[in-house]
């Protein structure tokens, strides 16, 4: 079968997280992906072994000291042949290693750089963590279970990888060079936060808890969560349960019994409902996405 990207290959320098991610979504979609790495190796391979490999899986993986000019001449000979290279580090960073202007050294090579803020803030360190921080994702004191910033980040380098690829004709033609574009990881958790700055998430808003029918309650064994917004799963739930539609009645009212119990009767009435699994619940689970099945 015949994938949008065969044919494309892309260097990818990016350790950590949105990068990875993204090469791994490039590479589903045909592109040859050769992961360069330090001799310290990506950092999530130390944490999540498992996690790098599934991203990893069907990738080139080589080890590279760009501080050395052995090696550094050895990534340039990976680039005068590719596509696409994803960075992920500070600019500075970037200029140090020659890497700035890499699209008119490669004409014919699109650069995607994934940075953490832009503008003045552009070589301020941060992580995912720092991201959502500022941008009313997070509910303290509870860690955050999902990386917003890395994932919405990871998305949007695959988008500008795969725009870089359709314009880079036009643009080399035009410039003289290939294409550069940024990835903001901050701007990414800002576009998260939205739902909080607009009133439709959060403490006493319509999806944060305010309305009865689409939250979050105790059963006996654990916890449901409700999201029936749209008025005909409203009126089922009421039916369901038997009581107003109160925060109240419905917290009385799940809290008779088991997760199973409400499922099943959920799944007959044709209601959004499902047992809320715990994040220790999860882990080394049986795979749910195709890549995870395949690795």
């Amino acid at each position: 079968m015949t994938r949008p990207l065969d044919g494309i290959d892309v260097v990818t320098l990016a350790a950590n997280l949105p990068g990875p991610l993204a090469a791994a979504r490039l590479r589903d979609l045909g592109a040859r992906v050769t992961k360069v790495e330090s001799p310290a190796g990506d950092p999530l391979a130390a944490v999540t072994p498992a996690w790098y490999a599934q991203l990893t899986a069907g990738q080139e993986v080589t080890v590279l000291d760009l501080k050395d000019p052995a090696s550094r001449s050895a990534l340039d000979v990976l680039l005068d042949t590719a596509d696409l290279l994803i960075t992920a580090m500070r600019p500075s960073a970037l200029h140090r290693l020659g890497l700035a202007d890499v699209t008119t050294t490669f004409p014919q090579l699109g650069h995607v750089e994934i940075v953490g803020f832009d503008g003045a803030k552009e070589e301020a360190p941060g992580h995912d963590l720092n991201y959502q921080a500022v941008h009313g994702t997070l509910t303290p004191p509870a860690m955050p279970t999902v990386p917003v910033a890395d994932i919405l980040g990871a998305e949007r380098v695959v988008t500008e990888s795969v725009l870089t690829l359709l314009t880079r004709t036009r643009t080399r033609t035009r410039t003289g060079r290939g294409e550069h574009r940024r990835v903001v990881l901050d701007e990414a958790a800002a576009d998260a936060g939205a739902a909080v700055r607009h009133g439709l998430m959060g403490p006493g808003a319509p999806l944060g808890g305010d309305i009865a029918t689409y939250g979050i309650y105790a059963a006996a064994d654990g916890y449901v969560a409700l999201g029936a917004l749209e008025p005909h799963f409203a009126a089922r739930v009421q039916d369901i349960l038997g009581v107003e539609p109160t925060q109240q009645n419905f917290a009385l009212a799940f809290a008779e019994h088991p997760t199973s119990y409400w499922e099943a009767l959920a799944e007959k009435a044709d209601v959004p409902l499902n047992a809320v699994l715990a994040p220790q619940s999860l882990v080394g689970a049986v795979p749910t996405t195709a890549r995870e099945r395949q690795s």
